[in-house]
């Protein structure tokens, strides 16, 4: 099982905030933001929180549940 952020980037790209915007306001390092890319990390619930204040959504519209494919 994993989760997938997909959601999350195409949410940041539409509303075009950068990396660099995201380290400068504390909401997320550029090590956390290169582990979820690259699907080896996860949110802490502080991260969930304040980018679900950024973007004004649900923790739902950030990521998803993606069932391993041999379950």
């Amino acid at each position: 099982m994993s989760i997938s952020y997909d959601k999350l980037f195409s949410l940041l790209e539409q509303k075009g905030i950068t990396t660099y915007y995201l380290r400068q306001n504390k909401i997320m390092g550029q090590q956390t933001y290169y582990n979820l890319k690259n699907d080896k990390g996860n949110l802490r619930a502080e991260t969930l929180e304040k980018l679900c204040k950024l973007l004004e959504c649900q923790p739902g519209d950030l990521m998803e549940y993606v069932p391993d494919r041999t379950e």
